[in-house]
């Protein structure tokens, strides 16, 4: 399967990490929903929020130094709006110096346009 569009790609620095030198689930979670919102932005000028994120199962540690890619595809445009799928990778130095590319996560999320007050809005064409 198409991994979709990369949204954002970045470094894990040592700020990322917790004492055990993996990274904080919550700094994948932050970068997973600005992600989802790259891709999401693509179908609107309209203010989006994060409606939902579903299912986030941590299947792999990312560790300090490792390079993490956000790949995004837009799964459903409804009139207010946008489900993207998110899928999170790590590019690391393995075994031997060999580089391997690691599936960490990936999730669901579902961003919804709002008016000026916050009440959901129809999107408009981007």
């Amino acid at each position: 399967m198409d991994p979709g569009d990369i949204a954002i790609r970045t470094v894990m620095h040592p700020k990322d990490t917790n004492p055990m030198g993996t990274v904080f689930g919550g700094v994948i979670l932050a970068q997973l929903d600005m992600a989802g919102a790259v891709e999401a932005r693509k179908h609107t000028s309209r203010r989006l929020v994060t409606k939902a994120m579903h299912e986030v199962d941590f299947v792999a540690p990312v560790h300090l130094g490792d390079t993490v890619t956000f790949f995004t595809r837009t799964l459903r445009k409804g009139r207010t709006s946008v489900t993207v799928e998110v899928e999170v990778d790590a590019q690391r130095t393995g075994p031997r110096g060999k580089r391997e590319s690691v599936h960490v996560t990936s999730a669901t999320v579902v961003y919804v346009a709002v008016d000026e007050n916050g009440n959901p809005t129809p999107l408009d064409p981007a």
